[in-house]
């Protein structure tokens, strides 16, 4: 039996083990040594009903990004709402860098406007002042366009806080499981049932329009992939071939999907046309290949293989179907994920006996672990390349967790009750 065969019984051991769903906590477990000190005034919202503090939620995506420190209102001496109320040396006295201060007004149409400035306390000016509208029932989203808008404007890099997350839940009664394919805010609020079946759900991915998941599920009592929408819920089965239908992966273009077919009698990758359903294959060889993902030019894919005598990632050249192995150190590397720009790989790494998750730097070759804890799986890297979620193990429940790509940043992300696995982090959605 291979390294992979072993390891993904492993896998699927541990994904069926006693668990529920529940929505997800955030716990920032280790932060930036440096942070930026940044202030909130509470936004003035004008004696208007809302039910979500905007406020509080924008100042716990900056926290979760592990790069900034809050000021705690109970310190503030004052709470402006507009630039010109600001009186600097009072929020320097704080240690304050930046102050964030804006107020909420509602629009003919209904729609709410919040108008927001971040200030720079040592220069002493305006760093942006910026409009972001919305409907009633979409405060969650101004909120995170808000987070967007300031971590951007302080790192230079864009934020995710408007991604979402999809996931996978299990819940145990008895001897029956529930498996349920859930999708999220990227702070874990507002989670949205996709699918619930009595069968494995398994290696969800994204369109790169953030409209559809591709996914495995067993509900036809074996492995198939489907597509669904989620704005619709309209759900396709794409495959349907004797033996192993396994881990989808969506094209930068969105026209075509990479996966895994047994069909032929050994797991090779395959490419699936989705408007002409052509079916291509792509590799062959005795070995086992899986688990493929997408390079950004579209004209690579990423596998893990072990041809070489140990589960190692290769790239795949559609032009031609060459094969260039790409890790060589650890006799365990698998489950690619990709930055935006190319240059960064996250992926399952093992140098001795345990498994954690890695960085490769595909330009310099420089690897560097980024967790410490064990039997860690399925990463994949935000949109703006910043942060990568996985799934671990934690009081011997599995929960997703976070680290950034330099591994100075962590938080967990664990159900209220029970498991959670098979994260995928979607595009940026707007």
């Amino acid at each position: 039996m291979t390294n992979i065969r072993q390891f993904s019984i492993l896998l699927v051991a541990l994904f069926i083990a006693n668990s529920a769903y529940g929505e997800l906590v955030i716990r920032v477990t280790e932060g930036n040594d440096q942070p930026t000190i940044i202030a909130m005034s509470p936004f003035d919202l004008k004696g208007l009903k809302i039910d979500e503090d905007i406020t509080d939620i924008v100042q716990s995506d900056l926290l979760r990004s592990g790069l900034f420190k809050l000021i705690p209102r109970s310190d503030m001496l004052a709470f402006p709402s507009n630039s010109s109320d600001v009186y600097y040396r009072d929020w320097r006295l704080l240690g304050a860098e930046y102050l964030v201060v804006g107020s909420m007004s509602v629009l003919p149409d209904k729609r709410y406007e919040l108008e927001f400035s971040l200030l720079s306390i040592n220069s002493q000016k305006i760093q942006f002042t910026h409009k972001v509208r919305t409907s009633s029932s979409k405060i969650r989203d101004l909120a995170h366009s808000v987070s967007d808008k300031i971590y951007k404007s302080i790192t230079g890099i864009r934020g995710a806080f408007s991604t979402r997350l999809a996931y996978v839940s299990v819940i145990r009664e008895g001897d029956d499981f529930t498996y349920r394919l859930k999708v999220a805010d990227a702070d874990g609020a507002r989670e949205s049932l996709m699918l619930e079946s009595k069968q494995p759900i398994m290696s969800p991915n994204w369109s790169p329009d953030g409209k559809e998941l591709a996914y495995v599920s067993f509900e036809t009592g074996r492995p198939a992939i489907f597509r669904q929408n989620l704005a619709t819920a309209v759900r396709q089965q794409l495959t349907d071939f004797k033996g192993l239908n396994g881990a989808p992966s969506w094209s930068p273009d969105g026209s075509t999907l990479a996966l895994v077919l047994s069909k032929d009698g050994n797991p090779e990758i395959y490419s699936l046309n989705l408007k002409t359903d052509k079916l291509t294959r792509l590799t062959r060889h005795f070995a086992i290949d899986t688990e493929p993902t997408w390079m950004p030019d579209g004209k690579h894919i990423l596998f893990t293989s072990d041809r070489g005598g140990t589960p190692q990632i290769y790239k795949l050249r559609l032009a031609d179907k060459s094969v260039q192995r790409i890790t060589f150190k650890g006799n365990y590397n698998a489950r690619a994920s990709i930055a935006p720009d190319g240059r960064t790989m996250a992926m399952v790494h093992r140098s001795s006996s345990v498994f954690h998750i890695a960085a490769l730097d595909l330009k310099t070759k420089r690897l560097i672990e980024l967790t410490e804890t064990t039997l860690d799986e399925s990463p994949s890297i935000a949109p703006n390349g910043a942060m990568l979620m996985y799934a671990t193990k934690y009081n011997d429940r599995g929960i997703l967790a976070a680290v950034s790509v330099d591994a100075g940043v962590k938080y967990n992300l664990p159900a209220k009750i029970g498991d959670v696995r098979e994260p995928a982090w979607s595009p940026f959605l707007r």
